[in-house]
């Protein structure tokens, strides 16, 4: 069943007194309203009883026999629909309205993927964002147009195209058949970690009225937990004391060991300046800062070691640390890595992960305030960084030894 009313718009009065005529409809218990696009003022709509007296000026005649069509038409397009049983949304019955079939004004994936990917890029020029966080959703998109090419022989789908067995058939592909360097198919956590960029890009389009459900809410791929790597006291002594003879690789060891000592991820240690050092009553010096990722405080007091090093780049620039591209860090830390005998694939994340365990947790801080020093929301996210260390589960038990010794 469908119903309609026809009301005035107050708010919107013209310079000349009239106001526009709209249209509520309700369908499946649900409704919208339309512009008829035609003007009365409220002195005669109330005089007319919204036009249902008997009219006496040719104007509102008109008027009244334009909406009275109006009303027929979407009856006619209600008896339409139920004939042939056709099971349309209340979005998609407006468009049949207003002379545009359904089909038409469905979005498409990639057309959604643009512009959430806009809005996401000017976040960026302004600083809220970060561009390697940009360059994960552009990933995105051109990891959709090659299945779509592959799987549709075009570029781009409706989202209403997107169900259950496209994404199952996308997570297949993405991870046994997608291609990128010479490497083929993608890892469990990469792959759910795009998932979980679209299903951010389709909740941006449902914000924006572009769509009304999130179609990746069908997958539930999950993350894994994997082993987090970090270097003990002994590894990170070794990568201090030993004296690099190439200048890159002298830089990439001071940086590496800065994280180390702060915790500070390589998006925001990079952007550290001196007027993010503060001092403390104390004389206690800290870096004080937002991390990029979450907007989330994370400040750390200064360790010696972090000071030295800060100390010896202050006249290179207004950062604190020397500039170099997260791709190269990597590169010059296996370098590093093979010139100091480890067999660990060591990263600049290695060093947040050291900062958590071997330099916190494992010197007695506890977790609540690593957690705030890392920049985390919950002490969740914390645990799945800090490890326990088997020194501290050793000088635990020593102490439950103790403790029964004496009994």
């Amino acid at each position: 069943m469908v119903r309609t009313m026809f009301y005035i718009k107050k708010d919107k009065v013209k310079n000349n007194g009239e106001c526009p005529i709209y249209i509520k409809i309700i369908f499946k218990n649900q409704s919208i309203t339309i512009s008829t696009g035609k003007y009365i003022s409220e002195e005669r709509w109330t005089q007319t009883d919204n036009l249902r007296r008997v009219l006496r000026q040719d104007k509102e005649k008109v008027i009244k026999e334009y909406l009275d069509l109006y009303v027929l038409k979407i009856e006619k397009i209600y008896n339409q629909l139920t004939k042939f049983q056709e099971d349309v949304s209340i979005s998609e019955f407006k468009l049949m309205i207003i002379g545009k079939h359904p089909e038409d004004a469905i979005p498409s994936l990639v057309n959604l993927i643009d512009k959430h990917n806009q809005y996401f890029a000017q976040l960026v020029e302004v600083g809220e964002r970060s561009k390697a966080s940009l360059q994960k959703y552009m990933r995105v998109k051109e990891l959709i147009q090659t299945f779509n090419v592959k799987k549709y022989g075009c570029k781009d789908i409706q989202i209403n195209k997107v169900n259950s067995a496209y994404i199952y058939n996308l997570e297949s592909y993405l991870k046994f058949e997608s291609e990128y360097k010479g490497k083929l198919g993608i890892k469990n956590n990469s792959t759910v970690k795009y998932f979980k960029n679209l299903k951010t890009i389709c909740n941006y389009a449902i914000k924006m009225e572009l769509i009304e459900k999130n179609p990746f809410n069908l997958y539930s791929g999950k993350i894994k937990e994997v082993e987090t790597l970090f270097l003990t006291q002994d590894e990170l002594e070794r990568i201090e004391n030993k004296d690099f003879k190439i200048d890159r690789l002298e830089r990439v060891k001071d940086l590496f060991l800065f994280s180390c000592y702060t915790g500070y991820a390589p998006v925001d240690a990079l952007q550290l300046t001196r007027k993010n050092i503060i001092q403390d009553t104390s004389k206690t010096l800290w870096i004080k800062a937002n991390r990029q990722k979450t907007k989330t405080k994370s400040n750390v007091p200064l360790l010696p070691q972090a000071i030295k090093i800060i100390n010896k780049y202050q006249f290179e620039s207004e950062y604190l640390l020397p500039k170099i591209s997260n791709q190269k860090m990597n590169a010059y830390l296996k370098e590093i890595a093979e010139i100091v005998g480890f067999d660990k694939n060591l990263t600049w994340y290695i060093a947040r992960h050291t900062f958590a365990t071997t330099v916190t947790l494992g010197n007695g801080i506890k977790i609540e305030n690593v957690s705030a020093m890392l920049g985390h929301k919950t002490i969740r996210q914390t645990q799945h960084y800090a490890k326990i260390l088997d020194t501290n589960v050793s000088e635990d038990m020593q102490k439950l030894m103790e403790k029964f010794k004496d009994n």
